[in-house]
């Protein structure tokens, strides 16, 4: 795949917080359909990167493309109609759910195409009662947040990222802040939507379902891309060895049989 082909195309990308340098020439590429999984120790990076693709982190320099939308660093942010936008058609969820506690969890889904979209009240709802069910939610549609699980508030937002038709999803560990048990009902919409063919990067410390369910896996370290490859190249046999030094706790907790995370 060449990256005029791919949905998502990160190319030098540098960030800085003050002296802190978070992502040194990042280099990516999605193919359309595609799951990457990125992985990594904490404060590798991983999350930066995911905010500098959606444009809630600015770059300091590179370029982010998805989809037919382009932007190279240095240069002014874009206004604020065309952010919404590229927002839009870039849906993120994140590990803590940020739901407006005021509005139902059916009102929730539904606010992103009435006010971003203009769409009509009535076509809105149906689409959010559409995907409630998907996410099968489809009985707590009239339920606050207040009175959802973690699992269920994080299904809600993957619905609401999904009303606004992205093109791509990204996801920033939406299973860490969650109780264990919980954990599997997020991994299985996550999995739906990869056989349903959407374009995917997500930054996960679920290792088991990383292999089973991304194309490909990358794994960050200091800011940097250490090793990238198909998933299971990259999970059971890693060929750098701080790759390998980070998922031998995988690998011991497998061979234990204990979930592996």
């Amino acid at each position: 795949m060449t990256a005029a082909n791919s949905k998502i195309e990160v190319a030098d990308l540098r960030k800085q917080f003050g002296t802190l340098t978070v992502l040194r020439n990042i280099n990516l590429t999605v193919a359309p359909g595609a799951v990457v999984a990125v992985i990594g120790p904490s404060g590798s990076g991983k999350s930066t990167l995911l905010r500098c693709i959606n444009l809630l982190v600015v770059p300091d320099s590179g370029r982010v493309r998805v989809g037919e939308h382009s932007f190279s660093f240095p240069q002014r942010m874009p206004n604020a109609a065309t952010l919404a936008r590229f927002r839009a058609n870039t849906g993120m969820v994140f590990q803590h759910f940020n739901l407006f506690p005021h509005m139902t969890a059916l009102g929730n889904v539904m606010e992103g195409p009435v006010t971003v979209k203009g769409m009509r009240k009535a076509d809105a709802q149906a689409l959010a009662q559409d995907l409630l069910a998907k996410v099968g939610l489809a009985d707590k549609a009239e339920q606050h947040p207040s009175r959802l699980s973690g699992g269920q508030k994080q299904r809600v937002a993957i619905a609401r990222a999904l009303a606004m038709a992205p093109e791509v999803m990204l996801f920033d560990e939406v299973t860490s802040a969650l109780d264990p048990e919980l954990v599997g009902e997020v991994l299985s919409v996550m999995k739906s939507l990869a056989a349903e063919g959407m374009t995917m990067v997500i930054v996960t410390h679920e290792i088991a379902f990383a292999r089973e369910v991304a194309n490909r896996v990358v794994f960050m370290r200091d800011g940097l891309v250490v090793e990238e490859g198909a998933a299971a190249q990259v999970i059971d046999d890693p060929s750098e060895p701080a790759t390998r030094a980070f998922l031998s706790h995988f690998h011991r907790r497998a061979a234990a049989g204990a979930p592996a995370r």
